[in-house]
């Protein structure tokens, strides 16, 4: 046997109907989802249930696993004493992943009096397991403030010891994501919140767990997450196993990020599915260098992609690359980045002067503003990194003109402002085949209407930078 299924599964109390008394229906996916791994959970017919939760007893510098002969657990807490179950534990079980984990120097801790009373985290998914199966024995797993490398170990030390026991096993990673996704939540809105669900989901949708091992510990500080170190585990668990991957559900209603997903393992495939981040940061620097070394690839487009790419997937601005070259390390200017999917405008964000110290550090701001604050699109998410075109317009300063007649579509572009309201649009357009309909264009991003005069015009040229050609002036 071994680890037939694992779960993601968060822990909203109020999903637990005598506590929500109808809240739950505000995240009614959610509760269907639950219910749908619950019959899973029951059709798989587990010996052992392994919940990873980040409210079990949780240690800066060791792992606890629980210990005993079984435990309680009730949601009195939250005003539902008639919600409450008992489990047994696998206490061989529970051995075996300890004995595990020291013998690869990960440190476990015990705790004692509270090993016999189940945190919530633990007992909103057994709450609806047992609604459809009770068989079973528990090991829970609590969290470390341990590298994620220590954590990717406690899982395949649970899955050693199901393969070592031969128990027939599903492992449940119960956790929220961001906690600051809404201002009117209970913990307010901070801009990594919907960051980090949207790669998470996306990590889980693409069944992509290598992906897990990537955020930056300051982005997930920031977003206020508690799944991840479960996530992480899990990950560790289904290394070296082939599994279906299945997003049920993500919904946030209440400011809290709430994902269900399915994995279903269906075999070995030797090799694992799971990366230590240390191995993908060195496969990360070598395609960087690689790609660095390639003449038919522009530095402005490599640096506005690894920019996208870096916010994208861990939400954080890249540092300024060293060895750039001198027109994007020392000079200053306006930039205008743009992003391309399937040949339609995904985002374009520029700056007409320079507000930072190079055009390097312009490239990087206005990339990752075009990718996730362009007003007309949503942020681009992580599975469409891949399909995304760059190109980079570095502006000359802008000079005022009297009229249409000193324009050129093909190599000015145009400023129009009127008070503190200005439009720009760029030159070489495809579409813009006019003067006229370049101002119009330009005023109308401006808010002014076409039709109004008194406005001051100003013409630029820019170089444009694209993948797989030099650079030139539109």
């Amino acid at each position: 046997m071994g680890i037939v299924a694992a779960y993601v599964a968060p822990h909203p109390p109020l999903i637990v109907p005598s506590v929500g008394r109808g809240q739950e229906h505000a995240i009614r996916n959610t509760l269907s989802a639950y219910q749908e791994i619950a019959c899973r959970i029951a059709a798989h017919a587990p010996d052992v249930i392994v919940v990873v939760s980040p409210h079990a007893p949780l240690y800066r510098d060791c792992f606890h696993v629980s210990t005993g002969d079984g435990a309680h657990g009730d949601m009195g807490q939250f005003g539902a004493w008639d919600a409450s179950l008992t489990v047994a534990y696998d206490a061989s079980f529970a051995a075996a992943v300890s004995a595990c984990a020291r013998g690869r120097d990960v440190s476990i801790c015990g705790s004692g009096m509270r090993d016999g009373e189940l945190d919530h985290g633990t007992f909103v998914p057994l709450y609806f397991v047992n609604e459809k199966y009770a068989d079973y024995r528990l090991v829970r797993v609590g969290l470390s403030g341990l590298p994620a490398r220590d954590h990717r170990e406690m899982g395949r030390c649970i899955a050693e010891a199901a393969r070592d026991l031969d128990r027939r096993t599903v492992l449940v990673a119960s956790g929220d994501l961001s906690h600051k996704l809404k201002e009117d939540g209970p913990y307010g809105l901070a801009p990594e919140g919907p960051v980090f669900d949207r790669n998470v989901t996306s990590l889980l949708d693409a069944g992509d767990l290598e992906g897990l091992f990537t955020f930056d510990g300051a982005f997930r500080e920031a977003a206020a997450e508690c799944g991840l170190g479960s996530l992480q585990v899990m990950a560790g668990a289904l290394d070296g196993s082939a599994f279906t991957h299945e997003l049920l559900s993500y919904e946030g209603p209440f400011g809290v990020g709430y994902a269900v997903a399915a994995f279903e393992v269906a075999g070995s495939q030797g090799d694992g599915a799971v990366v230590s981040a240390v191995d993908r940061e060195a496969d990360a620097r070598m395609a960087r260098n690689e790609a660095t070394s390639s003449a038919s690839v522009d530095p402005f487009v490599k640096l506005a992609r690894a920019s996208v790419e870096s916010f994208v997937r861990v939400g954080r601005l890249i540092d300024l690359p060293a060895n750039l070259p001198p027109d994007l390390a020392d000079a200053r200017a306006g930039v205008f980045v743009s992003l391309h999917k399937d040949g339609d405008l995904r985002g374009c964000i520029g700056t007409i002067e320079p507000v930072t110290g190079s055009v390097a550090e312009e490239v990087i701001r206005n990339a990752v503003a075009a990718a996730s604050n362009d007003p007309r699109f949503s942020p681009v998410s992580v599975d469409e990194l891949g399909s995304l075109s760059y190109s980079v317009d570095v502006l000359f300063p802008p000079e005022p003109i009297e009229g249409l007649d000193e324009l050129d579509v093909a190599r000015f572009g145009v400023i129009v402002g009127k008070g503190s309201r200005r439009g720009l649009l760029l030159p070489n357009l495809d579409g813009v085949d006019s003067v006229e309909q370049q101002v119009d264009i330009a005023k109308r991003k401006a808010g002014i209407s076409v039709d109004e005069g008194g406005v001051q015009l100003a013409r630029f040229e820019v170089v444009r930078h694209e993948r797989g050609g030099e650079a030139r002036r539109a």
